[in-house]
């Protein structure tokens, strides 16, 4: 199966700001950088869409024709617990030392590790292969982005940072 794994546009967020799993708007710059990605997948044609229930994913999933997408809480982006809605220069946390150092197993702000968005994403895209479809598109984030990244055997866990997941970036895998 073909997924093709949109990542949503920049946030309105302030600069250097943690926001994981926070609701937050798209930027003033959505209608610019989402006519990008419009364009980018406008030739392609998909048996299903998903989006992670978050609005910067739903907004545009719609914005790119695909208004009433399947929404999956697994598509979520990681959970950071007491840090979200902090500047990350500004987080006193003893436990920030902890994740910089051991981000796959440590939970960001009591929140969650990057092995435990992994595990939520790989049953997503095990059960999406049980589903009879041939291409699929997925709206979501750019961690969710690296764990499927992972999951099809594109990188392993030492190199999802090497490439960025760039906002409103298009990626294609196969599972």
């Amino acid at each position: 199966m073909n997924v093709t794994l949109i990542r949503h546009t920049r946030v309105n967020v302030a600069p250097g700001m943690c926001y994981g799993r926070t609701d937050v708007d798209v930027a003033a710059s959505f209608p610019e950088e989402a006519e990008r990605v419009r364009t980018a997948i406008s030739e392609q044609r998909f048996d299903a869409v998903w989006s992670s229930p978050l609005q910067r994913c739903r907004k545009l999933a719609a914005f790119c024709g695909y208004p009433s997408p399947f929404v999956d809480e697994r598509l979520r982006e990681l959970d950071f617990g007491d840090w979200e809605g902090q500047l990350w220069k500004e987080i006193r946390d003893p436990r920030l030392q902890e994740w910089f150092d051991n981000w796959l197993s440590t939970k960001a702000g009591g929140g969650e590790s990057f092995l435990e968005q992994y595990a939520r994403v790989a049953e997503f895209l095990d059960e999406l292969r049980r589903r009879p479809f041939q291409k699929v598109a997925v709206f979501a984030h750019g961690g969710t982005i690296r764990a499927a990244l992972v999951y099809a055997g594109v990188c392993n866990f030492n190199q999802i940072f090497s490439d960025m997941v760039d906002y409103g970036s298009v990626t294609e895998i196969e599972i």
